[in-house]
């Protein structure tokens, strides 16, 4: 799989929504290709207070969740 057609998965994950006063989830996505050609998608969660977290890191606990360790390449 190359960069653009990862990139199109990334970008299928975006969902912008507000979902509270001040907090939003869905504006940035990414995704990571892993060795065994599996992809894992995750979108940002922004919060006025520590509770949000970032598209990156949500890919990442997609994959470590699925007991995955080796990437191969981040869009």
């Amino acid at each position: 799989m190359g960069f653009e057609e990862l990139y199109k998965k990334a970008k299928g994950a975006l969902n912008p929504k507000q979902i509270s006063k001040n907090s939003y989830a869905g504006s940035v996505a990414a995704a990571i290709l892993c060795e065994n050609g599996q992809v894992y998608k995750g979108v940002c969660i922004d919060t006025p207070c520590s509770m949000g977290f970032c598209a990156e890191h949500a890919a990442i606990a997609a994959m470590i969740t699925d007991d995955e360790s080796k990437k191969n390449h981040c869009s």
